[in-house]
């Protein structure tokens, strides 16, 4: 099928949703016959400080599955700090011009967005030397970050933004949205853009993950994920109220709020929530075994946003707790896989976990077996994949 590149700020050992969609993406291509190679920075994400396999490197070449991994130089930083956040885009940002000015680069590529800033310099860089550009929009900036009060609307950042957002969208050669509603934002700017949905499936396991229900225990509620400003999960730790009821609230995973949600934890130790830190994918998966629910919470309903876990997490067969808005609602409800509440309506959210906590472990077992029924018959990697093949997306 030819040689196909991906530039993305993200890529595993990398955690997160944006990591594990560019592998996906990526392994699906070389199962396909193509030979792919992924540009991005070296691993440094979600602590904001480089993995130690790459620390005192200025760039580093792997081959990952068949697929040829090449990590360039960046000064990574999760800080609060704008100042200290925009050097660490500028480091990769900067390297990659340079790349994809003077090396060779196959004829199909795919830009991850966002960050705006990466697709902006790869897209202009590419359109010079009229590469097909495939643009991999999973969120829509800037408007998540006027909804998440990152960029204030109207300022000289929100309006440079909004200049690089329609650039790449006009300069691409096609988008792939991950929701329904990136795809209609699209139209609005440019309505004969070419544009495809792409969901970020998980790839199946052939097998159920063998949960089990311990009836004798409480119903155990689990967050896994990135603690950022978009998933507001210190939020939830200060609102959610398990007085007096047969609910835990477990916590795995790394972020921004880590620190502050330890804390909370610490000094609040009659909440009945506990912390278990960011585990690797076959252990963490081995230890939710015995779990019950997944919460999906969001911080606000962010248009086109749709979280990558009620794919994820339905898929291995737990019903989903949804506190996000939006499309991703819909799809909780239109599937029948689990529960939804208003986002931000902690009233709700907390009247639904009384109505929960008297669910018995044999009902939930049922919803668990439902579930996973459910969404191997709706979410096919496979099959998606085979569709944009079929419509010469790549």
């Amino acid at each position: 099928m030819g040689d196909i590149l991906i530039i993305s700020n993200y890529y595993p050992p990398e955690k997160g949703a944006a990591a594990n969609r560019i592998e996906q993406l990526a392994l699906k291509l070389n199962q396909n016959k193509y030979k792919v190679t992924v540009l991005c920075p070296l691993g440094n994400y979600p602590k904001g400080e480089l993995f130690p396999e790459y620390k005192g490197k200025f760039s580093v070449t792997e081959n990952l599955q068949n697929i040829l991994v090449k990590r360039m130089w960046i000064y990574p930083s999760n800080s609060k700090n704008i100042i200290k956040r925009l050097l660490s885009v500028l480091s990769f940002s900067s390297g990659l011009f340079f790349y994809l000015l003077f090396q060779k680069t196959p004829q199909k590529v795919v830009v991850q967005s966002p960050p705006l800033l990466l697709s902006f310099i790869s897209v202009f860089i590419l359109s010079l030397k009229r590469k097909k550009i495939i643009l991999n929009v999973s969120d829509l900036w800037p408007l998540a970050a006027i909804e998440l009060n990152v960029l204030k609307a109207n300022s000289f950042s929100h309006r440079v933004s909004l200049f690089l957002e329609r650039f790449i969208y006009k300069k691409a050669s096609l988008v792939l949205g991950q929701s329904n509603e990136i795809i209609t934002h699209i139209h609005s700017i440019y309505p004969e853009k070419k544009c495809f949905l792409y969901r970020n499936f998980p790839e199946h396991q052939s097998v159920e993950m063998d949960l089990e229900t311990q009836k004798s225990e409480s119903i155990k509620i689990f967050y896994a994920g990135l603690f950022g400003v978009a998933q507001g999960v210190l939020e939830l730790c200060e609102k959610i109220d398990l007085k007096g009821l047969n609910i835990e609230l477990h916590l795995f995973g790394d972020g921004a709020e880590k620190t502050a949600i330890e804390a909370f934890i610490s000094s609040n130790t009659d909440r009945k929530i506990f912390f278990h830190g960011m585990l690797e994918r076959n252990v963490l998966h081995e230890k939710l075994k015995s779990f019950d629910i997944a919460i999906v919470p969001l911080k606000t309903r962010i248009y086109g946003s749709v979280p990558s876990k009620i794919f994820e997490y339905s898929a291995l067969g737990f019903p989903i707790l949804y506190f996000g808005g939006g499309e991703g609602e819909n799809i909780v409800n239109e599937n029948k896989l689990g529960w939804v509440c208003p986002v931000e309506n902690y009233n709700d959210l907390n009247e639904k976990l009384v109505e929960l906590s008297n669910v018995t472990k044999t009902e939930i077992h049922s919803i668990k077996q439902a579930i996973f029924k459910k969404s191997h018959e709706v979410f096919k990697l496979e099959k998606q994949m085979n569709d944009l093949l079929d419509k010469s997306v790549f």
